[in-house]
Parts: structure tokens; sequence; C-alpha cells
């Protein structure tokens, strides 16, 4: 045989594999795609701090996220005080999974307050910011980490809480808005939590104009009472308060559904709100952030 044949067929084969693998790549997530583009889940829930009987609620929350494994965990109402353990640490250290705690409590005070993120993989950078009034005691966390290969921001706050309190909701936002404007270093951006609004309220409609509701977006015609994050168990008014909201253009929700659902075996809920999982996936051909 000569030798020259079998250098050939080998190289052949190498071409052939590498423009199949090119074009898998290249097609984002059309029909019959080989590769699909990257994906990234993550999860939002509100904690309850240490209302009703956490030792058994948290013991139900990590069997959850263990079972769900998500990339990401976006936390509020995170506490800590002499007898209780932070909570996000508890349960980032039972997961084995890295986590930032942003908090307005001083490092000294033993009982501290807050939002978190909790990530599979070590952060390639952590920040956080205030939300004003800072009476309100609001903050924003931030954590950027790699998502395929590639950067993705993950932004967590939790706002003003009282029905009447629309214009301290969008001072706060306008606050978060400036600090992803700041921070997100022309990176694909996620921001979750409780808003304690709706996703359509007046005054969140600064990020309709860049951000889409994962949740509306794959499940525009189911009624309130179903998509309600408040915990019928606790909240006799329905109300989608728990938010995933990402960047147009940049990222795809791919799915979008209710956690804790359900009380144990005892009766115990996770806590008086439902966790929402949302699954994005990261377009190959994003581009730039688009302008606000």
């Amino acid at each position: 045989m000569n030798a020259a044949l079998p250098r050939f067929l080998a190289c052949l084969l190498l071409c052939v594999g590498l423009t199949g693998g090119a074009a898998a790549a290249n097609d984002d997530d059309g029909a019959g795609a080989t590769h699909a583009a990257p994906d990234f889940t993550l999860v939002t829930l509100n904690l309850y701090h240490d209302r009703d009987d956490w030792p058994r609620r948290r013991e139900q929350i990590v069997a959850e996220l263990r079972r769900l494994q998500p990339d990401a965990v976006a936390l509020q109402e995170v506490l800590q005080h002499e007898d209780l353990p932070n909570q996000a640490a508890w349960l980032a250290n039972e997961m084995g999974y890295d986590w930032h705690f942003v908090t307005t409590d001083p490092p000294s005070q033993s009982r501290r307050y807050g939002n978190a993120v909790l990530t599979r993989q070590a952060p390639l950078e952590l920040g956080e910011t205030l939300l004003h009034p800072l009476e309100d005691h609001r903050t924003a966390g931030f954590v950027r980490v790699l998502a395929g290969g590639r950067p993705l921001n993950l932004y967590v706050t939790h706002l003003y809480w009282a029905p009447d309190g629309a214009e301290t909701r969008a001072r706060q936002l306008a606050d978060l808005m400036a600090y992803i404007e700041a921070t997100s270093a022309g990176a694909p951006s996620l921001i979750a939590g409780d808003f304690n609004a709706e996703a359509d309220a007046p005054e969140l409609h600064p990020l309709r104009e860049r951000w889409i509701d994962a949740w509306t977006a794959l499940h525009p015609h189911v009624p309130l009472a179903e998509a309600t994050t408040l915990n019928p168990a606790y909240f006799t008014v329905p109300a989608r308060v728990d938010h995933v909201f990402v960047e147009a253009g940049r990222l795809k929700p791919v799915e979008a559904r209710l956690l804790f659902t359900e009380a144990d075996a005892e009766g115990t809920w996770a806590s008086d709100h439902r966790g929402l999982l949302v699954r994005v996936r990261l377009k190959e051909h994003a581009g730039a952030a688009a302008a606000p």
C-alpha cells in the first residue's frame, strides 16, 4: 500500500470532523443542532430567614438543591446571629458551592441580614452595592462566573416590601441598573431576586427596555393563581414577586418552573415563598450589550 494513503485518509477524516464540529457549534439553537450553546441554571429563593422550623426547612431546601444541581442559587432574607450560622454559608457548605453574602450590617455585628449568591464554581469576580434609601437596608450582590467558558454576570437583590412602596422600589431599581452598567464589563447578565412587585409593575418599567422576564417569556398564559411565588399556605392573595430577568438578545430563557410547591411529609414548607428555577442559553452570536 502506498505509505502516503493512510496519511491522506487521516487528514481527510480530521478535516471532516473539524468542519462538522464548526457547523454544529455555529447552530445556535435551531432544529437538528448537534451541539447546543451552553446552558446555565439558576434558582432564586426567599429563605424567610429563620422563621418556623428552620432546621427542618433547610434539610428540605438542600435536598432539592442537591437533586437539581443548579449552577447558581440567589437567596434573599439570609440571616445569621449568635445561635444561627449564616444560612447561605450552611447551604453552600452542604452542597460544596462557593458563597457570597452581602449585607448592610458590619462584620463585627453578630446579627447580619442580607442576600447571597451560591455558585457551583469559584467566582471570577465579586461585588456589592447599597440601595437607597439607606435606612431600608437593601443591597444588591454581584458574582461573575464562567458559563461554557464564557463570562456571565449574576446579580441578586431584594427590593422594598410595602404595597405602597413603588416609588422606593423605583429608586432602588435605578441604583441597581447603575451598578450593572458600572460592573457588567460587556458580559451578559442575569438579575434574580424578590422584587416585591409583579414583573409588569410600573416601577419595574426600566427593566423592560433591555431585560426579559423569564417566566412570562415561557408561560405567558398561566393564571396568576398557578404562577404565584408567594406560598398560598402563608398568603391569601397570589402574587408573582420573585423573578429572574435575562438580558435580551444575549440570553434565551429555555426553562422556568416553580419549586417547593408542596410541604414535606410532616407538613413543613420550605419557605413562605416558592422557589423559581430558570435555565438560560447563552447565544452564540450575542454581540455587545444593547444600549439602555
